[in-house]
């Protein structure tokens, strides 16, 4: 197979995982509550802005939305259509997961303004391997309880996966490759600089936490 015939089933893929990744369901959600996300808190659309705007249920659905429609197109797309255009599964995995990344952080339904792209990241990552995802949770987890910062801990999550990756592909453990870890760590930097503002808040002590349950 040709470099050009590589390039268009690859540009193929990622041009229709943008589209998906495109679309806004925390805005989408706003709408349906009569609100505009936008105009609200954080003013971001994401599951964690959603959650504090409309309640911990409707974050759940958005955090749940955002992360499928990062899974399904790696997964149905990537891999499926992937193997039949003879670019072969792994790269569509890799095109797709550039697309709907892509798409939710800039998408072409908000003039480009989007999502953070967290939620999105996992189900995405997700859709190639399991393990960083589980140390990215736990990860988060961690921070979260010991902060009460989504932001802080989606930052530190974000880094763990590509350290971890990193880590069993020296050891050779798992299935990991090179072009896996530079993608994470594309992920990774892609996430941090959307959290530029909130790194900013952090480092002033000015960023807002969830208050513990009593």
């Amino acid at each position: 197979m040709g470099l050009q015939s590589f390039l268009a089933g690859g540009l193929c893929i990622a041009f229709i995982a943008y589209f998906v990744g495109s679309i806004p369901f925390g805005y989408l959600i706003g709408k349906l509550n009569g609100v505009d996300i936008r105009r609200h808190g954080s003013k971001n659309i994401g599951a964690t802005n959603v959650r504090r705007t409309l309640g911990k249920d409707w974050g759940m659905v958005c955090f749940v939305l955002d992360f499928l429609k990062g899974l399904l197109p790696v997964i149905i797309i990537g891999n499926w259509l992937g193997a039949r255009m003879a670019i072969g599964s792994e790269w569509g995995e890799m095109f797709a997961i550039a697309g709907t990344i892509t798409g939710h952080v800039f998408p072409y339904t908000l003039d480009f303004k989007g999502g953070k792209g967290v939620a999105t990241s996992l189900g995405a990552i997700l859709g190639v391997t399991i393990a960083p995802v589980l140390v990215g949770a736990v990860v988060w987890y961690i921070t979260f309880l010991r902060t009460r910062m989504v932001s802080l801990a989606s930052l530190v999550a974000a880094v763990s996966m590509p350290l971890f990756a990193a880590l069993m592909f020296l050891l050779n453990k798992g299935n990991f490759n090179v072009a896996n870890i530079v993608l994470m760590c594309i992920i990774a930097a892609l996430i941090i600089i959307r959290h530029k503002d909130n790194i900013v808040r952090i480092k002033n002590g000015q960023e807002s936490k969830f208050s513990r349950k009593k």
